[in-house]
């Protein structure tokens, strides 16, 4: 046994060496898809809003993006949660054309004027990119998991210019509660080369205000902290859960795929016309900006939690987490007027303590704040992206996310079932006892 460790190092470096290669690979082409994705996303937002009659066309868009992946994206239409089941449980390779579907998807998403964002594209486009690996190297389970979940962080890292939030977005987001570090390395690799890959394409990520005066810890900004962090963790359970009812009444109302967005995009239309504001609709951006910078109505969340909820319940592509930072920075913004913290910092706790609290990562979203708010409000984000984690329950966007240890030691959890599986029990349960 000493000799063996001695030798560590030794049989580690060649090891180190190939993945260093294969990181280096996922990270640029996670980079490529990543600043594809942000041209083109920009492009088709910077039109719909030139050009607002378009709106009134979002139900032909619904068809149109419905009826393509009905012909010919069956098998990749759970996006996301396909990904995470191959990681799970290794099957097939992920098919390339997830990759130009997702893309197209969600372009017809923002062009038409859905309200969804763009993790969830990078995510896809990385992850069927980086699996094209797979044949070349002929990986076992074992290596092809390592594969895809280093493309996740790719992706991640790249789409949002945040390489620690996406090198550990990677490992964390497989299971609540437990992190597979021997991936560590290819995830920071493949995270940091795909940020660094966009960045020299001539991307530039979107620069958030840093909260000018960061107060000193007491125990009333501490209590505050939690507060904050437990509205943001049941609001993101909020959103989640929601997001899934309107999927699974659109699933069960309307029988043929393509008819359900274009039904959601009659209803989104509509609804634009009725509040006579785009503010709810793509990315919005400008919004996430304006929360750190001056007082909004205390409703902006959520009008934007119903807009994305039924744009992606009624099954428009494109991803949640750029809505979740709308979400939580209006919120933030709102929750000022009640909470003994400043409203910039309120807000940036919230852009990124949603997130974590939906997307049951706490560790990234935490890195994500410091990274794009500065080191001096890493506290206060650390106390309001763990309050939310825990005040999130058992819920989150990903359905195929496993729950590998349980939230709370004093509630016991069915630890290995996915948060769908672990969902459709309770609601047993409840018919059961009624």
């Amino acid at each position: 046994m000493p000799k063996l460790h001695q030798l560590e190092q030794l049989i580690v470096i060649p090891q180190l060496s190939k993945w260093f290669i294969i990181s280096l690979v996922v990270g640029i082409l996670s980079g490529i898809g990543s600043a594809a994705l942000l041209v083109s996303l920009e492009w088709s937002s910077n039109w719909r809003e030139s050009h607002l009659w378009i709106i009134s066309l979002l139900p032909l868009g619904g068809f149109l993006s419905g009826w393509i992946y009905h012909q010919f994206g069956k098998r990749v239409e759970a996006g996301n949660n396909l990904l995470l089941e191959e990681i799970y449980n290794p099957k097939d390779i992920i098919p390339l054309r997830m990759a130009p579907l997702v893309l197209f998807g969600t372009d017809l998403t923002h062009f038409f004027g859905g309200s969804a964002g763009r993790e969830g594209t990078a995510l896809q486009i990385a992850a069927s990119l980086a699996d094209r690996l797979t044949k070349i190297f002929h990986f076992k389970q074992a290596d092809r998991r390592i594969l895809l979940m280093a493309g996740l962080s790719g992706g991640f890292a790249s789409v949002f210019g945040t390489p620690l939030a996406g090198s550990i977005f990677g490992l964390e987001v497989l299971a609540i509660g437990t992190i597979q570090h021997n991936a560590l390395f290819p995830c920071l690799i493949a995270a940091v080369v795909g940020d660094r890959v966009t960045l020299m394409l001539g991307l530039h990520h979107t620069a958030y205000r840093h909260a000018p005066v960061i107060p000193t810890i007491t125990f009333i900004g501490m209590i505050s902290a939690i507060v904050a962090g437990a509205i943001f963790g049941i609001v993101a359970m909020i959103f989640a859960k929601l997001t899934h009812k309107i999927s699974h009444i659109f699933q069960e109302k309307i029988s043929y795929p393509p008819l359900r967005p274009a039904i959601g995009g009659v209803i989104v239309a509509l609804a634009v016309w009725a509040v006579g504001t785009t503010k709810y609709i793509g990315l919005g951006i400008p919004t996430i900006v304006d929360a750190f910078n001056t007082q909004l109505p205390p409703w902006d969340f959520a009008g934007k939690i119903a807009f994305t909820a039924l744009t992606l319940g009624a099954g428009f592509k494109g991803g949640e987490v750029t809505p979740l930072f709308y979400i939580g920075a209006t919120l933030g913004n709102a929750l000022s007027l009640i909470l003994a913290l400043p409203a910039p910092l309120l807000a940036a706790m919230g852009f990124v303590a949603v997130f974590g609290g939906a997307a049951n990562t706490p560790i990234a979203s935490t890195l994500m704040g410091i990274e794009l708010f500065g080191l001096e409000s890493g506290v206060f984000i650390g106390i309001a992206c763990v309050a939310s984690y825990v005040f999130s329950g058992h819920a989150g966007i990903y359905k195929a996310q496993r729950i590998g240890s349980g939230k709370y030691h004093f509630m016991a959890v069915q630890e290995g079932q996915s948060l769908a599986t672990q969902t459709l029990e309770a609601a047993r349960t409840v018919e059961k006892n009624d």
